[in-house]
């Protein structure tokens, strides 16, 4: 199954991959502690922070790309945000998708009445 279409849940210092359509489960990871683990897909990488400390995920296996225990920060419940164009939200990119689309649709219609 392509990553994409995968729901990403973070728990009690797992992150799983599951069949949005089943709920099935498709991969599971342990990172660390028991507490809760913030998740977000960016482009082609599932990042996941918990304890303070950060994890980059392959998000078609789950594998564990890379750490950074964010040393001397404590291990405070930890924040994500990204800047650029690949952490656009769902609603953003599909509103811009219809707006693209109406536009095709009203050029198509221009050229027609031509």
């Amino acid at each position: 199954m392509e990553h994409s279409q995968a729901v990403f849940v973070g728990i009690r210092g797992r992150v799983l991959a599951l069949e949005p359509g089943t709920g099935t489960e498709l991969w599971r990871t342990r990172l660390k502690g028991g507490d809760f683990v913030n998740v977000v897909l960016i482009e082609d990488r599932v990042y996941a922070a918990t304890q303070g400390e950060m994890f980059c995920l392959d998000p078609a296996t789950g594998t564990i790309l890379w750490h950074n225990p964010l040393k001397g920060l404590g291990t405070g419940l930890t924040a994500i945000a990204v800047a650029g164009t690949g952490s656009q939200s769902a609603v953003t990119m599909r509103r811009r998708q219809e707006e693209d689309e109406a536009a095709a649709a009203a050029a198509a219609g221009a050229t027609v009445a031509m």
